[in-house]
């Protein structure tokens, strides 16, 4: 992988390097993925955030990055439910320059990122905001508006609420006064060294899975079923949940199990793979039980090469792991229907909407079927 980034991960997983565009910000790629773009003033973080998150890169090595001065394509291809392209915009771009082609780079995009520095004068990026979010919306009413509130760690909790009830007045404000009451700005306060940024990304990513109900549902049955508190669908690289059940997210259940996929990779790095073997760190045999001192378990098993299910439960409820792991064997098979449906609605037709229907149907009808029936 090119660049400064961390090996905690076999090159198997990396992403691979950013594509960099060479000028011609209207080229897209042939299987028109969903594209996310990040917008922001010059120094807002979000070339960070990209690399943080996407790249594995220390926060710490963020210090030392160069200033985007064009525009730079990153294709996420992780999974069959992670896939779409990230382009980070230079802060200075001119959405008056001739040669800025807002139907093309606003026509394919799925959602827009606004980073603002909370730490500095957000007027001017206040103004930035409702610039790109009244040009993009006229070419793609569809577009997803995320705006990430960032660098949040310098400011205190009061300080951060005063910020984010702030910003948020004053965008929507500007967009009644500008006649734009209809478009919808969801705020995040975000920051590169919590997992803030992680859970914002996952907030964003899940918007543009079209069978994200289908996964919250199989998952719903999976928790219902086998006396789980809580359960992630993790992309393993990226730490971004792509799905969970319908209880609430609790912050620090959060981190505790992206803290237990890094530990769970990193004790596979050093431990599970022999020299001169091609075997991966993470594969179909990775599992891992964690116990806390407050009689809680974690719970990792792999679904896929990239994703991993993460479950927290209380102990004495994992006395029935056989249940547990019958439930799950029942989960992942849904899951390869759901990737099975996928491809074929992609090799009927490329569109989002010839997969929408089939979808539903599985995640109602064959999730029963085949499904999550022991109980606990």
């Amino acid at each position: 992988m090119a660049g400064s980034y961390s090996t905690s991960f076999p090159k198997d997983f990396a992403y691979g390097p950013p594509d960099e565009a060479d000028g011609d910000a209207g080229h897209s790629t042939p299987d028109s993925k969903p594209r996310i773009l990040l917008m922001g003033l010059r120094r807002s973080g979000k070339s960070s955030i990209q690399k943080v998150v996407f790249h594995k890169m220390s926060p710490n090595e963020t210090l030392f990055l160069e200033s985007t001065n064009k525009i730079v394509k990153d294709d996420i291809s992780n999974s069959s439910f992670v896939q779409f392209e990230i382009w980070d915009f230079p802060g200075q771009i001119d959405f008056f320059d001739p040669t800025f082609d807002s139907e093309t780079i606003f026509g394919g995009c799925g959602a827009l990122v606004f980073v603002i520095d909370a730490q500095d004068d957000y007027m001017d990026a206040l103004a930035r905001l409702h610039m790109t979010v009244s040009r993009a919306y006229k070419v793609n009413p569809n577009i997803k508006f995320e705006v990430f509130i960032h660098k949040v760690d310098g400011l205190s909790d009061d300080h951060k609420i005063d910020t984010q009830r702030d910003i948020h007045q004053r965008a929507n404000d500007d967009l009644t006064d500008a006649g734009l009451q209809n478009i919808h700005l969801s705020f995040y306060l975000t920051s590169i060294y919590d997992h803030s940024i992680f859970e914002a990304f996952s907030k964003v990513v899940q918007k543009l899975i079209p069978q994200l109900p289908t996964l919250e549902h199989l998952l719903n049955i999976l928790i219902a079923n086998s006396g789980i508190e809580k359960a992630f669908l993790f992309d393993v690289v990226s730490k971004i949940y792509i799905a969970t059940d319908s209880s609430p997210v609790d912050m620090q259940s959060y981190e505790l199990c992206c803290d237990m996929i890094d530990v769970v990779i990193d004790v596979s790095c050093i431990y599970g793979v022999k020299e001169d073997s091609e075997n991966q760190a993470y594969d179909a045999e990775s599992s891992s039980i964690i116990k806390l001192n407050n009689a809680t378990i974690l719970y990792l098993k792999e679904v896929n090469k990239f994703l991993a299910l993460v479950c927290i439960l209380r102990e004495g409820n994992f006395d029935r792991q056989g249940i547990i792991d019958y439930n799950f064997l029942c989960f992942k098979k849904a899951i390869e229907e759901v990737f099975e449906v996928r491809l074929q609605s992609q090799a009927i037709d490329a569109g989002s909407s010839a997969m929408h229907s089939p979808i539903g149907s599985l995640g109602l009808d064959n999730t029963r079927n085949n499904g999550i029936i022991a109980k606990s």
